[in-house]
């Protein structure tokens, strides 16, 4: 059974830092490229960045460039999204997903809010 469990979210301020992982299980994790995707209030699901099983990494959202960097580490099944400089408009849910030609799975999302 495929697993994946997202973990990190929280309640920060503008100009904070969250991290955010990824807990992968069921899978052979090198062989999927990773993703994050998020989704704020009332808009469609984006992606944010991803990553392929040897680590050549993307950045999809023009507005995270700089700011948030993705990653993993193939022998924990893990993947990470470093969010530096939080701004308000990157409150939202925050999925990660593991990503093939085949199929694609999900995880439950966990939610980042950017408020003071």
């Amino acid at each position: 059974q495929v697993q994946l469990v997202e973990s990190g979210g929280g309640l920060v301020q503008p100009g904070g830092s969250l991290r955010l992982s990824c807990a992968a299980s069921g899978i052979i994790f090198s062989g999927y490229g990773m993703g994050w995707y998020r989704q704020a209030p009332g808009k469609q699901r984006e992606l944010v960045a991803v990553i392929t099983g040897g680590g050549t990494t993307n950045y999809a959202a023009d507005s995270v460039k700089g700011r948030f960097t993705i990653s993993r580490d193939n022998a924990k099944n893990m993947m990470y999204l470093q969010m530096n400089s939080l701004k308000p408009e990157d409150t939202a849910v925050y999925y990660c997903a593991a990503l093939s030609t085949t199929r694609n799975y999900w995880g439950q999302g966990t939610q980042v809010t950017v408020s003071s």
